[in-house]
């Protein structure tokens, strides 16, 4: 039985998001797959998935995919603003910054905000999936 019900993308690269969506059904480890594209569509989309009249349209994600730059509100914007949502929204919700970025200055700031669990390099493989879905969810 699968353990993941569903992965958000946070990614304005419409490339990634397809050839991320390619490697979540690959991996088959989760039932639905959504995208927000910037920060500020994240946690609008992270709200409604509170509200009980929307549960079904915008599942729960259990794993957050954030890219960092991105236009509207960046990946670290996004990370200031979800700091301070309800914890009930928050819980259970895995973010991994999953970025282009080789700037060791990103790596230790994404580190710094407590809800990022963790830093890689795109793109997002199936091995890192795999291993992502067995940290958290086993």
């Amino acid at each position: 039985m699968e353990k993941i019900n569903c992965i958000l993308l946070v990614d304005d690269d419409e490339s990634d998001n397809y050839f991320h969506k390619i490697v979540i059904e690959e991996a088959g480890v989760c039932n639905q797959i959504k995208v927000a594209t910037d920060g500020r569509n994240a946690l609008e989309y992270i709200k409604k998935s509170g509200e009980a009249n929307h549960f079904k349209e915008f599942p729960k994600p259990n794993i957050i995919f954030l890219d960092i730059n991105m236009p509207g509100m960046n990946g670290f914007e996004f990370l200031e603003e979800y700091q301070k949502l309800d914890e009930n929204l928050k819980s259970e919700i895995v973010i991994v910054m999953l970025s282009t970025s080789v700037n060791p200055d990103d790596h230790k700031k994404a580190m710094e905000f407590e809800d990022v669990r963790e830093f890689h390099s795109k793109p997002l493989t199936v091995e890192l999936l795999q291993e992502t879905e067995e940290k958290y969810f086993n």
